[in-house]
């Protein structure tokens, strides 16, 4: 099971009220709490027996930056850096502690997006393996051939959609495999990815169907005889610079450089004192117990 932690942790922050979940000195944990959770969840329901969650080391790297400088440049704080709640980012540190005192491994790389580091181990790793996020770019993932499932909880973990290819097809008419073809010509203003102007879902998705990749696509507007309106010809033609760089953004690293990683899921605390020690600091001792003994319950 793979996590994609920022993911998680954001709905945890944005879930659950801070005024629900603070330490004793007041300090909100609310995202430690509500992603502490999550993990007993899935752990309880799903049973795997390797876990890794996965870090933004970068979460606007320079090389998509360079494809396409409006990828997330919304999202900049004005002295740089995401914009992030002041209450979110403390709470991160801990979750970290957490995970290492239970001995659930947690990995970034430099340059990296977490999306990045969840590709390449879904490549990597042997099957079957279940990708954990809230991020339809995740999609791209799924192969049927090795096993690869995305649980999509973009309406939270209790609400989980387990998806292979033929959900993926069934929710955006392309299979896993076009899905970035496809984000790029329909866009994503949550990442600052434009798409093609006047190119919807239905669209984009008729134009994969029937053409294939983009690559195809772009060759298929020098050809008189493809078959396309000429509004749409003319739609695609005036956005034949971004559809070049596009779909190299969208799409997810799959050889991120990355050290041997422990992947066994523990079944007691790797460090039982320094997690009770963090139980005790941060008003977590509901959710650790819920972790741990979700991971001690035979499968």
């Amino acid at each position: 099971m793979l996590i994609d932690a920022p993911s998680l942790y954001f709905r945890a922050y944005f879930g659950i009220p801070e005024s629900a979940a603070r330490a004793e000195d007041g300090s909100p944990v609310n995202a430690v709490r509500g992603f502490l959770d999550m993990l007993a969840t899935l752990v309880r329901t799903r049973r795997p027996d390797r876990m890794v969650c996965a870090l933004d080391h970068d979460w606007r790297p320079d090389w998509r930056v360079a494809l396409l400088p409006s990828y997330k440049a919304h999202r900049v704080a004005p002295e740089g850096g995401e914009v992030v709640p002041d209450t979110l980012s403390p709470q991160v540190p801990v979750i970290l502690d957490v995970l290492a005192a239970i001995g659930i491994t947690a990995v970034g790389a430099a340059g990296y997006e977490a999306d990045d580091v969840l590709g390449t181990l879904s490549a990597t790793q042997p099957g079957p393996v279940e990708v954990v996020s809230g991020d339809r770019d995740l999609f791209q993932l799924v192969d049927d051939t090795r096993g690869v499932r995305l649980l999509y909880v973009g309406r939270g973990v209790a609400k989980l959609e387990d998806c292979d290819d033929a959900a993926v097809r069934g929710r955006y008419g392309v299979p896993a495999d076009r899905y970035a073809d496809f984000a790029a010509l329909r866009g994503d203003p949550s990442d600052g990815l434009p798409g093609v102007p006047g190119v919807g879902e239905k669209t984009a998705a008729r134009l994969v169907d029937r053409y294939g990749g983009i690559d195809a696509i772009l060759a298929a507007l020098d050809d008189p005889a493809s078959g396309f309106a000429p509004g749409l010809r003319a739609k695609l033609a005036a956005a034949r610079d971004y559809l070049a760089v596009a779909p190299k953004v969208v799409r997810v690293a799959l050889d991120v450089p990355l050290p041997a990683l422990p992947t066994a899921l523990p079944q007691s605390p790797a460090d039982p004192d320094r997690l009770l020690e963090l139980a005790q600091r941060w008003n977590l001792a509901g959710s650790c117990r819920r972790l741990v003994d979700a991971l001690a319950t035979p499968a």
